[in-house]
């Protein structure tokens, strides 16, 4: 065997190498976002769990924030999973959009994580995100979200062609609910609700769980029908007036 082919097939070993222990970095860092949450799982813990010293790390990752958004493509391309298994394409829009919204909350409760490391990315700008992460990682996180919001506005369509929904841009709307069901579900991952009875004196409770999985759900519902709701509301009303 030749000499260059030698060393072809020494750079391709090395290829899988590299992409194996990248994979298993990945593997780590989810591992302790599921075990203790995204704040305390430090780049130390990640390297001590793979078994490599941390400086290795940086050589695979352009820095903590890149780490992390390959760990969220992780979670993002297991959550596209679950949401084709309990899609139903024969099902009525309102009802298919009712199943893909309860697989998404339930996975945001299942992995806390998931929902603090996509709202961590989605507090950033553009220009920041493009300054901490680089083009081929941005790449594979927009393909990664693409998929699920993908999901979520062909079902939005078929809605609005049935009449069910309201006539919005569905690639906009479906990425609003993407980020309206994250923030929804933080409130499960903070536990607290503020009020007030008196002025200067509020009042903590704690946040029910189920209350705010409901919510959640029925807001994307409500949400996605948007002012068909109110239309068909005056129309009712304007049916009683005309009946009185």
């Amino acid at each position: 065997m030749s000499s260059a082919l030698l060393a072809i097939g020494r750079r391709r070993t090395t290829a899988e190498r590299r992409r194996d222990r990248e994979r298993d970095i990945i593997r780590a860092t989810r591992e302790l976002f599921d075990e203790r949450g995204t704040i305390d799982a430090q780049i130390d813990d990640i390297a001590k769990r793979v078994g490599i010293n941390k400086a290795l790390i940086y050589r695979h990752f352009a820095g903590k924030e890149e780490l992390f958004a390959l760990t969220l493509v992780n979670y993002l391309q297991e959550l596209d999973e679950r949401l084709q298994q309990n899609d139903g394409p024969r099902r009525a829009p309102l009802n298919r959009l009712k199943a893909l919204s309860e697989t998404f909350v339930d996975f945001c409760l299942e992995y806390p994580a998931f929902t603090d490391c996509a709202m961590s990315l989605l507090r950033r700008t553009g220009e920041e995100l493009f300054g901490e992460i680089t083009e081929p990682v941005m790449v594979k996180l927009g393909t990664a979200m693409a998929a699920p919001l993908g999901r979520i506005a062909v079902i939005l369509d078929a809605g609005q062609r049935t009449g069910v929904f309201d006539e919005v841009d569905t690639a906009y709307l479906a990425n609003h609910l993407y980020t309206q069901t994250l923030g929804s579900l933080h409130m499960a991952r903070v536990g607290l609700i503020v009020s007030g009875s008196q002025p200067g004196h509020p009042v903590v409770h704690h946040a029910d769980v189920g209350t705010v999985r409901s919510t959640a759900i029925t807001a994307t519902l409500a949400t996605a029908v948007g002012q068909k709701a109110l239309t068909t509301k005056k129309t009712r009303s304007a049916r009683a007036g005309d009946i009185s």
